[in-house]
Order: structure tokens, then sequence, then C-alpha cells
């Protein structure tokens, strides 16, 4: 299943994505794609109805909503791609680093990034994202982690390197300006990706700015396997439905250039994961 959530900010409605063109709203069974439905076994009271005979929606008449309503965390995986751990100049770490983004940051797949005021160092991070179906606390082992996952999407972890790094190095204030997480355009469910053939642990991603492949990778190169990643934090935090984790950007990112290629607004971002969808996004500078 392909789960979406279509209409103007603050007017999204549920629906479910039945062909590459087209979609069924689903909001006379559920009230949102939210933690509250999601609890109370939203991906059920859908996935047994029959919508074969639902009126169907083009998908190019609606925004595309963040594919989750107001996730209640955010939590990303730093220096999870070996050759982007390289290019840093960090070494790979021992254990995953965790932190966190402002939830606030959710936005719609395409709609704008907007770069802070005075920034010279706003960057781009194409990352697989996986959103949490039910609650998870101390998972006995990885091999535990797939019943607990909805499913996954596109997500850029947009960055503000200054506040990120040269601001006292605690990375949130890089990373949660508003607008600084588009993601979508849909959830594909784990059953779907591995019914079309996919694998979470060998995906290609991709990340072009105006054109310009910036990042191309797969995530074999992840250090730390998603369902290790996973497992790991709920070693030390409670995972809810509809939380959304970040597992981490390959190599590419504009800091990693010499001389360096950050955003300065103007731009289009078109972000790529395999077996799950593109997203894009224009670039304009805080007004």
């Amino acid at each position: 299943m392909k789960i979406a959530r279509l209409g103007e900010i603050y007017k999204e409605k549920p629906a479910v994505v039945v062909s590459e063109t087209e979609a069924v709203f689903v909001d006379d069974l559920i009230s949102d794609w939210s933690r509250t439905e999601l609890e109370n076994g939203a991906l059920d009271k859908v996935t047994k109805a029959d919508l074969s005979n639902r009126p169907k929606v083009k998908l190019s008449d609606f925004r595309f909503g963040s594919p989750v309503a107001r996730p209640t965390k955010v939590i990303c995986v730093g220096l999870n791609y070996a050759k982007h751990a390289k290019e840093t100049g960090m070494a790979a770490p021992a254990e995953p680093v965790i932190f966190m983004k402002a939830p606030d940051t959710v936005i719609g797949g395409n709609d704008q990034i907007v770069v802070p005021p005075n920034s010279a160092k706003t960057d781009y991070e194409v990352e697989l994202c996986v959103v949490i179906k039910k609650d998870a606390l101390y998972l006995k082992s990885p091999e535990a982690v797939a019943d607990y996952i909805l499913g996954y999407t596109v997500s850029q972890d947009v960055s503000e390197r200054h506040w990120q790094v040269e601001r006292s190095g605690q990375w949130v204030k890089g990373k949660s300006f508003p607008s600084f997480n588009p993601m979508g355009p849909w959830i594909v469910t784990g059953d779907e990706l591995k019914a079309n053939g996919f694998d979470p642990s060998n995906l290609q991603l991709s990340c072009t700015i105006d054109g310009e492949v910036r990042q191309n990778s797969n995530t074999n190169d992840l250090i730390f396997g998603i369902n290790h990643c996973i497992w790991y934090i709920t070693q030390f935090m409670e995972l809810k439905a509809g939380d959304v984790i970040n597992t981490g950007t390959p190599e590419g990112v504009g800091m990693g250039f010499k001389p360096e290629k950050f955003l300065k607004g103007g731009e289009k971002i078109v972000t790529t994961i395999e077996g799950i969808g593109t997203i894009t996004n224009s670039v304009i500078n805080y007004k």
C-alpha cells in the first residue's frame, strides 16, 4: 500500500495511491494518517476495506502533504554512510549517532524549502525515512524491528551547517529551521516494497540540484542497517506510531565539495529513492 495525504496545507485528507497517477480518499474510514489513528488501527481498517469501487482522483490535481500528519518525533541518524563519514573527515562512529529535529520541520514532499535569514551554509541531504507503525521500546533485537515499521518514504534532512557545526556543535540547532524536512510523496509499506522486488538495505538514492547530480549512492553503504538503528533507538527512547526516523545521508552533500556548494535560494532540488518515489522542492529565501 502507498499511503498519502492530499490537499492544501491544514486541509489534507488521508488517501491511498492506487496507480501511478491516481488515488482514492479514505477519510470516511479514518480521520487522518496520524499517531492517534495509527494507534487505533488505521492501517488495518484501510487494508481490510474494499477500495476497488471508490472514485479515483488524479494525483496531479492535489498537493501532497506530509504522508504522516504532525509526527511527534523526528529522529535522525548521523554519519551513517561510510563514504559520507569519509568526506566529512570524521571517523566512522562506533555506535549510531542519534539527534533530533523539531517536528514542525516536516512539510509536504514538494513544498518549498526556505533558506533562513543570513544563512550562508544551508545544505541538502537525501535520506531514506522510516515511519513507525506502533509503540516500540526495549526491542530485543534488530530482527524484531520489522513488525514496528509502517513503511518507507523519501526525506530531505536539510541542514544549516553554520548553526550545526560552528555554533557549539549542537546539531539540533542546524536542523530545526522551518521547512527543513520535506517528506513524501507517500509512504510505501514494507510488504508493498518487498512485493515490488525492493529491499530497503539495497536501494539507489540520489539528489540533484538544478539538474546536477550531487548525491548518487545506495543504502548498502549504510554503516548501521535500518533495523539495527531502530532497535538501538528503542534502547533509550520509546518510539510511537507516526514517528519519523531519517536513516542518514550518503556522500555528495554541499559541505563535502571543495569549494563548498551550499543552497543560496532559487534552486530546484530533486530527490529520488528507488522503489519509493521522487520529491521536488524549490528553494526560496526567507522574506
